[in-house]
């Protein structure tokens, strides 16, 4: 696989199946998903938490959520792929809130760590279901975007791509990508809106 830190997302891997032979305990799924996916999730979670031993410490993390929640995975909620980032991304703002938390609780009245567990968990419910939510609609709104735009959009939020890498890419001159990513997004928030 040359490349590995591009997707595409005309992609014949099937991530829905690779789910189901997780869910069945297959562990050869879990390596061809990692092998299909790694790279990207990389770089998302880098992306969030700057931090390379922490984003590998994350995706690590969320491969192993990915084969312990496999058989929680509704494709009528929303793709395979997007249900894989989602896993990612929210253990990766997890981290994030964990380590600003800590900060705080250096500051604040360490009696106050009961009721903020308490809070962290209800947050965290609601940000799981937030994510299934907004990860099926992404899905559509994505689709509705010309093909060589989404893949810009895919390029720059998954693969964490420049515009500059994105555009020797995709051969197309650097102001094109940069105005296509700005116009496919502000098509993006309306669409979600």
């Amino acid at each position: 696989m040359s490349d590995i830190g591009v997707s595409t997302i005309t992609n014949d891997f099937d991530y829905a199946d690779a789910l189901a032979r997780c869910a069945r305990g297959e562990q050869v799924a879990l390596q061809q998903l990692y092998r299909q996916e790694g790279a990207r999730l990389l770089g998302v979670v880098m992306r969030i938490v700057k931090d390379r031993g922490m984003a590998e410490d994350i995706v690590h993390d969320a491969c192993l959520n990915i084969w312990q929640r496999a058989d929680s995975f509704d494709p009528k909620r929303g793709s395979a792929r997007t249900w894989i980032f989602s896993i990612a991304r929210h253990l990766a703002l997890n981290a994030i809130r964990q380590r600003d938390r800590e900060v705080r609780l250096d500051v604040n009245d360490p009696g106050e760590l009961a009721d903020d567990d308490t809070y962290q968990q209800s947050l965290s419910t609601t940000a799981e279901a937030f994510d299934w939510q907004t990860g099926q609609q992404m899905d559509e709104c994505l689709q509705q975007l010309e093909t060589e735009r989404r893949n810009c959009v895919l390029h720059a939020y998954v693969d964490g791509l420049s515009h500059a890498e994105i555009s020797a890419h995709t051969g197309a001159p650097l102001g094109t990508v940069k105005a296509w990513i700005k116009r496919s997004l502000l098509r993006l928030r309306e669409c979600m809106s």
